[in-house]
C-alpha cells in the first residue's frame, strides 16, 4: 500500500462504498434459469426487458447504475481528531501535524518517501521546509481530488 493510500484509508475513503458495491453485485447476480419449454426469442433483446418478479432481481439498467462519488468530510474528521488529541496539532498548516493526527509515521524519511511518491520537484527535496510546504499543499489537493472536502483557502 502506498503512503498516500494509507492517508486516504485513515480518512475513511472507500470503506463505505466497497461493501454496498459488493452486496449490490450479489443482488443482481443472475440465477440459473429453471428448466422450461423452449421459447422462440427475438434476435434482439433490449436491456430494459423485464425480468420475472419471482427472480428477485432489479429491473433494467437502473439496477447497475453507478453511484456518484460521495464526499468524505475530511475537515470534520481531522477537527475531531485534533480536539481529542492533547497535543496542539495544526493539520491546516503542517504536514507533520497532519500525519501525526492520522497516526502515521511523520519522520523526515517518511515525508521524503511521501514527497517522492507524489512527485515533489527535485529542487525542493533538498530543503526540508520547502519540501514540507509543497507536500502539505499536494496532500490536501490529492485528498480533495479523491472526494475530500478541503476548504478552498487551504488549496491555494
Amino acid at each position: 500500500m502506498s503512503f498516500f493510500s494509507k492517508i486516504l484509508n485513515k480518512l475513511g475513503f472507500g470503506k463505505k462504498e466497497e461493501e454496498p458495491a459488493k452486496s449490490a453485485a450479489a443482488a443482481v447476480a443472475p440465477k440459473p434459469a429453471p428448466a422450461a419449454k423452449p421459447v422462440a426469442t427475438p434476435a434482439f433483446k433490449p436491456r430494459e426487458m423485464e425480468v420475472e418478479k419471482d427472480d428477485a432481481v432489479l429491473r433494467g439498467p437502473a439496477a447497475v447504475a453507478p453511484k456518484a462519488i460521495s464526499e468524505v468530510d475530511v475537515v470534520a474528521k481531522l477537527e475531531g481528531l485534533a480536539k481529542a488529541n492533547p497535543a496542539k496539532l495544526n493539520w491546516k498548516v503542517s504536514i507533520v501535524d497532519l500525519l501525526k493526527l492520522l497516526d502515521l509515521e511523520s519522520s523526515s524519511d517518511a515525508r521524503k518517501e511521501l514527497a517522492t511518491e507524489l512527485g515533489c520537484p527535485a529542487d525542493l527535496m533538498g530543503d526540508s521546509a520547502k519540501m514540507n510546504t509543497w507536500l502539505h499543499k499536494e496532500v490536501l489537493k490529492k485528498i480533495a481530488a479523491n472526494g475530500g472536502n478541503i476548504p478552498k483557502e487551504l488549496l491555494d
